[in-house]
Formats: C-alpha cells, sequence, structure tokens
C-alpha cells in the first residue's frame, strides 16, 4: 500500500522539502511512498522547487476514509439480460440481500432484492418468457441440442393433454415454447407446429427422425435433466433479471464518498444495500451498511508537525505510520506504536538529512538542495537563535553537494520569497498562518518574511481588520509578525484587543501597531512561548 507523506497546512519550504527528501529515502529502501502537500505553496517553496527542477508534490485534500477504502463486494452486480436463477444464485454465494443491475456498459440500471424475486415467484407471470436461449440452458442445467434463435419469447405451455386432443384443441405456433416428456407424437405435432421451444423432460432424447424435422423447421430444442414440474418453474426462472426489477432508481453512493457521509446516508434512509457507483455512473459493486466498519485507513507519515490542528483533514481516521518534526509536542496521537524522531535542530530537513547518513544511501545534488533550501529558510540564513551546530553542519555540506553558494542563494530565495505585490490581505494572512491551543481557547499566529515593511505597513488598517475577523473565531490573540531577514527583526500586528497581551508578553515599555522589535525573528522559540505564557495569565 502506498504510504502519504506530508508536512502542516500552509506549507512552508521545509515541509514540503522534508516530504520529498524522506520520501525519497524511503523509496530507495524499496518502500512505497509518495510526497504530498496539504495546501498552496508559498512563492519561497515554488522558486525552490524551480530553481532545482522538481516537480511539485500533488496536492491532498484529506486522509478521510471514503467509500473506496471500505471493503465493499466489488463483484456484486449482474447485467440486466442476465436470467433470475443466475442472480438468485449469485446472491446466494455472496450472501446478499440485494443486487445491482447493470447494462452492458456497467451503467447502473437499478436493484433487485430476494424480496422481489420472492414476489416473482409467488404471484409472478408463469405463462411467459422472454429471455435468451443461454439462459434458459443455463437455467435448467440443461444441454442445448439445436439453437436457431438468440432470444426466446413465447407462451409456456405443458403437453398435459393426449396428442389428439392436444391437435384438436391446442392450436400450436412460433408464438409457443412446449414442455415435454417422451410423448413422440406430441412432440412430431410442435415440430410441424414450428413451435419457438421444445423443452424435453427427464433427460428423454429426440428420435433421429424427429431431429431431422426439428432442423428443417428450424425448431429451438433444449435437454433438462429435471422432472416437469421443475423444469416448468426453471424455465420462468430463466426470464431476464430486467423485468422484476421495480427499482430503477437506487439510492447509491459514490466510490469517492466519505464514510461519514455514507453512514448519514444509511441513517437518514434506512436501507440495508447501496450500489456503489464512480463519476460515470458505472456500478462498482455493492456496499452493505454493516460493511461501513471494515475499512483499510490511508497510512501517512508526518514531517514538519505533529499537531491535529496543523495537520490534513480527517487525519484522525488516517494511520500514521511515523512522525519526525523539529517542533514542541503537540495533540496527535496514534493507536499503534510508532516511529517518532523529534529534535531540537532549525529544520526538519536537518533531522532527514542524517537518516540518509545514517542509512548511507547517497544524496542526489537537487534533493541536497531541497534540504539545504529548507534549512537556510527556517533558520533564516543559519541566524535564527533556533540554528544548531547539526544546521551549520548540514547547510555546509549540502551546500558542496548541491553545488550554490550559501550566501548568494540565500539572498536570491529570500528575495523571491518577500515579494508580497499582488497578493491580498487576507491570503498574505493565511499564507503561513499557524493555530495553536490555549485551554478552551486558541491563539493565531502568522509569520511573514519581506524585505519591504512598507507594502504592509501602508496598508496596515485592513490587516488589523482582517485579524480582528479571525479573532471572532474562538482566538484569545491573532497576532501577524512581519520578519525582516536582514534587520533580523520583526514588525508586529496584532487584533485590535490585543496591546495589552502584546506590551506584556514582550515587555514593551511602549506599543503600536506595526510596532518593530528586534531580534525577534523565531516563532517557535520566541513569538509563540511569550504569548503562550501571557495568554495562560489571562484564561
Amino acid at each position: 500500500m502506498q504510504t502519504f507523506i506530508f508536512g502542516h497546512r500552509n506549507p512552508d519550504t521545509d515541509s514540503v522539502a522534508s516530504s520529498i527528501a524522506l520520501s525519497y529515502l524511503l523509496n530507495e529502501e524499496g518502500k512505497n511512498t509518495i510526497p504530498k502537500v496539504i495546501g498552496h505553496l508559498n512563492l519561497e517553496s515554488k522558486f525552490v522547487l524551480n530553481y532545482f527542477k522538481i516537480k511539485s508534490p500533488d496536492y491532498l485534500n484529506d486522509t478521510k476514509v471514503r467509500i473506496k477504502d471500505i471493503k465493499f463486494n466489488k463483484k456484486a452486480f449482474v447485467k440486466e439480460d442476465n436470467s433470475i436463477a443466475s442472480a438468485f444464485n449469485y446472491m446466494q454465494k455472496q450472501n446478499l440481500t440485494a443486487i445491482p443491475i447493470v447494462d452492458s456498459k456497467k451503467n447502473l440500471k437499478g436493484l433487485v432484492s430476494l424480496k422481489e424475486i420472492a414476489k416473482y415467484l409467488i404471484g409472478g407471470n408463469k405463462e411467459n418468457v422472454d429471455t435468451s436461449y443461454d439462459n434458459i440452458v443455463d437455467s435448467l442445467d440443461g444441454i442445448g441440442l439445436l439453437q436457431f434463435d438468440e432470444e426466446i419469447v413465447g407462451n409456456v405451455l405443458i403437453a398435459s393433454y393426449q396428442a389428439k386432443t392436444l391437435h384438436e384443441e391446442v392450436p400450436l405456433s412460433n408464438n409457443d415454447i412446449l414442455i415435454v416428456g417422451d410423448r413422440y407424437k406430441v412432440l412430431e405435432y410442435a415440430i410441424v407446429s414450428k413451435v419457438r421451444l421444445i423443452v424435453l423432460t427427464g433427460n428423454h432424447e429426440l428420435p433421429k427422425r424427429l431431429y431431422k424435422k426439428a432442423v428443417n423447421n428450424k425448431v429451438n430444442v433444449i435437454y433438462s435433466k429435471h422432472d416437469t414440474i421443475n423444469t416448468v418453474n426453471k424455465v420462468i426462472l430463466s426470464n431476464k433479471i430486467k423485468y422484476i426489477n421495480s427499482n430503477t432508481k437506487p439510492v447509491t453512493v459514490n466510490y469517492k464518498d466519505y464514510r461519514t457521509d455514507f453512514i448519514g446516508l444509511a441513517n437518514k434512509c434506512g436501507h440495508t444495500n447501496y450500489p456503489v457507483i464512480n463519476n460515470k455512473g458505472e456500478c462498482l459493486g455493492l456496499i452493505k451498511v454493516t460493511s461501513a466498519d471494515s475499512y483499510v485507513k490511508q497510512q501517512v507519515i508526518l514531517v514538519d508537525h505533529n499537531g491535529l490542528e496543523q495537520s490534513a483533514i480527517g487525519i484522525e481516521e488516517a494511520l500514521i505510520t511515523e512522525i519526525i518534526d523539529h517542533h514542541n509536542l503537540s495533540s496527535i496521537g496514534t493507536n499503534i506504536p510508532i516511529n517518532f524522531r523529534s529534535k531540537p535542530v532549525g529544520a526538519t530537513s536537518t533531522i532527514i538529512y542524517e537518516m540518509f547518513l545514517e542509512k548511507k544511501i547517497a544524496i542526489p545534488k537537487e534533493i541536497a538542495g531541497l534540504m539545504l533550501s529548507a534549512i537556510l529558510s527556517d533558520t533564516l540564513a543559519l541566524k535564527s537563535p533556533t540554528t544548531t551546530e547539526d544546521d551549520i553542519l548540514a547547510v555546509s555540506k549540502l551546500a558542496k553537494m548541491a553545488k550554490v553558494n550559501v550566501d548568494e542563494y540565500s539572498y536570491e530565495m529570500f528575495k523571491a520569497a518577500s515579494s508580497i505585490k499582488g497578493i491580498s490581505v487576507r491570503d498574505l494572512i493565511n499564507q503561513d498562518f499557524k493555530t495553536y491551543s490555549v485551554g478552551n481557547h486558541q491563539l493565531g499566529i502568522s509569520q511573514v518574511m519581506t524585505m519591504d515593511i512598507n507594502e504592509i505597513t501602508d496598508n496596515i488598517t485592513e490587516y488589523i481588520e482582517k485579524l480582528d475577523e479571525l479573532k471572532m473565531g474562538n482566538f484569545v490573540c491573532v497576532v501577524l509578525f512581519i520578519t525582516d531577514i536582514y534587520k533580523n527583526g520583526s514588525y508586529v500586528i496584532y487584533n485590535s484587543d490585543a496591546e495589552d497581551i502584546i506590551k506584556e508578553a514582550f515587555n514593551l515599555n511602549k506599543i503600536h501597531e506595526g510596532i518593530y522589535i528586534d531580534n525577534l525573528v523565531s516563532r517557535k522559540i520566541q513569538m509563540l512561548p511569550a504569548l503562550l505564557e501571557e495568554i495562560e495569565k489571562r484564561v
């Protein structure tokens, strides 16, 4: 089974690079992994991927369990021209109480239940047959002796009269299906009358002279090993299943539907069985309500985060097999023991670089470039207080592998990332927005890297308004930090009533929107701890 690897929502360069690099490492070991992203890429990440000519990971909407993940019966459907008998036998074999009906292209045409088959057996039309020659042979478990027609349509007659009476009182025609035993005069009369089909019961054979006449008159003949009564019942059951298909528009589920939505639908409708279709209306099988708890979870590996609020939608329904992160421990729990690797370094990519060394797997130039970019991004070109000796060593080694000058490349990367022209206020705030739990409340922190603070401060009122809107959603405080990498500090914009929190958290004598705080660059070890400590005093 494939394992998806992804970082947090609003992915940054470390999140994206870690997913790609770890996927490469594990696939080199023979595993089957795919890197994903669960948010839109920022300008910096796009620059890095383009610089090292690496395709962007595909977007993963969620990890919720879908119908396709549930063990539904993928063979549970019959074609509308199949016999009632074959449908019933298949239902018995598969332990089904209903079965979808499809056309030759597998398009769903209806749903037939055992109840409907029982109604047909008790009160259905026993006098007419509209089916195929093969259906009759199959239903009888018989032997086809002569076939001139693919389709057999006619009235069912049982040769219960004497031959003379039958001849005088029951005129036979091409619209009749005669069920008869070893009554040769009756057989001859039927053949001469050119009936549509003769079913010989009790394994009786057709004499040669009558065989020749049947050939000349193009009369279809089938041998049945059963007695007359059983033969009649089985011939009736050879009718096409579509003729008792009264539920032509059953309630269906799409194979991409969420399991939770299916449970809600089942509770509302109260049905037991639901045909599964795709977007083209093709039937893929049948799902029972009782199958809802039998599913395969999507296997995932989390990098650069370990909190529910930062992970994929539906992460609680996925099977987390591994976590690699450099942040503080958060809220994600697992049902089974997993590999959890956490280390207080500047970037997750530093940890993954060390994993390459441990496993003695060569690092390609482009993968080295990705991990280098991620470490430089998270440590602000090794200037952040989160920077460790491990990060510095990794940057030195990876830069050589990627064949780049660290200073020149860092400048180009941050320059590409700092452009905010054409980005709306809302999108800029959401670009790297993270939520943290504080008791029953939440703290929201967004961080933007730019070399031109005027692009933001010239429009500061609108930023405050957007932060105020966000604050209404159960947030105690919502803060935007605009970090100037080369000044090595951050400007702070906050929701209107958070002035006291910001002032006390960062020990400021004076406070105003857009205030610059020197040496404040790390969300993880500077911004977040200070705000959490102050807010915890207040809630």
